[in-house]
């Protein structure tokens, strides 16, 4: 196993006892990277989706953790799922940007509340790559505030039709299936999810390239023209399709928080060969003081962010048996806004140093700091922005009556 991650899994297993079940799922995590870091280099180098990456995660059981054996999935806790995602946040976020997707945001989110027929359809599936799965929520106007959505349905001939605009959609262009958020033409308030065959007549999808990092991970934009969904395909209670978005987002967020912790890690190995092998002045460059003090901070930033990450891991685990626990919700959305905030800023500083410490050679993209720099940026913007999750928290501190959007 990586050496910092098995530091990092130890200190885990001095907290909570991982069953040989448990464990092997972290050792295959540890497989699925070495396997595919060579992989996820090549196509970043390409700017294109890493196509391998499906069917290795698959292999591996990773698009599964979380999903009911009854499903195909291994049936096991958030606890499980962080230390999978650190792992592959090494690689950058490319990958993690995908098994968030596939994984949290649509699988997790369809087991929550999907009804038995959507559960037996669509979770197999996921869990073996057999199909991939996409998230429409986001829109040109719509990013922090999902209300103001503008992609609406009406009931026509027993079905209901779609037209809208998705926009910034992880696996939008290569996804056979999304969940799709719009509100009830007419009425902003009634947002309901469906889940939508992207085969559909009238759906038309555009890859987005003009990105800063991001290189393997496959964004698009994807327009609604009188698409017509059947009513079977409501995802959860019609007009309660907020309820579902937002504990999808809380396990994404999670996810993207334990990914950054992977950045971390991968930034401080890189910067440790670096600081060993690089000659400067007649000396490797570690034994400079000032390049010592950029790794003793990535140091730290790696303690800071983990143990933010475990505590909402252990929470959530808590949580995933007591969803009616409104108490509970409320300090597990505390807990993973904490550890998202945290967590997705001290990978970029760290990803930032580890740059500085790689010189010239790390403003590049053939460097694999270069690229966890450009990846973890937006970290700090996807499923919630920082300034989203900083209002949560100070809400949590003065009361609702502070809340400062509703």
């Amino acid at each position: 196993m990586e050496e910092t991650f098995s530091r990092s899994v130890n200190d885990m297993r001095s907290l909570y006892k991982l069953s040989a079940e448990e464990l092997k799922a972290v050792e295959n995590a540890d497989k699925a990277a070495e396997e595919l870091s060579i992989l996820e280099y090549e196509h970043y180098l390409k700017h294109e989706f890493n196509k391998e990456a499906p069917g290795i995660l698959a292999k591996y059981g990773l698009l599964g953790i979380p999903i009911s054996k009854e499903y195909g999935g291994l049936g096991m806790n958030p606890i499980v799922s962080v230390l999978v995602k650190q792992r592959l946040g090494q690689l950058g976020l490319g990958i993690s940007s995908f098994i968030n997707v596939q994984m949290f945001l649509c699988a997790q989110t369809i087991q929550r509340w999907g009804n038995t027929a959507q559960k037996e359809e669509h979770l197999p599936r996921a869990v073996k790559s057999e199909r991939v799965y996409a998230f429409g929520l986001t829109e040109p106007e719509a990013g922090s505030d999902p209300a103001s959505l503008q992609t609406a349905y009406e009931e026509k001939s027993g079905n209901y039709l779609l037209n809208g605009t998705k926009y910034l959609i992880s696996n939008g262009t290569i996804a056979d299936h999304m969940i799709v958020f719009a509100h009830e033409k007419g009425s902003q308030k009634e947002i309901t999810a469906f889940i939508v065959d992207t085969k559909a007549n009238g759906i038309s999808r555009t890859e987005l390239h003009e990105k800063i990092g991001l290189f393997t991970s496959d964004t698009g934009m994807i327009e609604f023209d009188d698409v017509s969904v059947p009513k079977e395909n409501v995802l959860g209670p019609v007009g309660k399709g907020m309820n579902v978005a937002y504990s999808a987002l809380l396990n994404a967020r999670l996810g993207v928080a334990a990914s950054c912790v992977g950045v971390i890690e991968g930034s401080l190995r890189a910067s440790i060969e670096r600081a060993k092998s690089r000659v400067q002045h007649g000396k490797e460059i570690g034994k400079h003081q000032l390049i010592q003090q950029h790794i003793s901070a990535i140091k730290q930033n790696l303690e800071m962010a983990k143990w933010p990450v475990y505590f909402a891991a252990f929470r959530k685990a808590e949580y995933e048996h007591n969803h009616d626990d409104k108490q509970l919700m409320e300090e597990v959305e505390l807990r993973v806004s904490l550890a998202k905030r945290i967590a997705s800023r001290l990978a970029f500083e760290s990803a930032d140093r580890a740059v500085q410490i790689h010189g010239g050679f790390g403003y590049s993209l053939i460097s694999p700091v270069g690229q966890l720099f450009c990846d973890s940026r937006v970290a700090r913007i996807y499923e919630g922005t920082d300034e989203i999750q900083d209002l949560k928290i100070a809400e949590s501190l003065l009361g609702r009556e502070f809340a400062a959007y509703k």
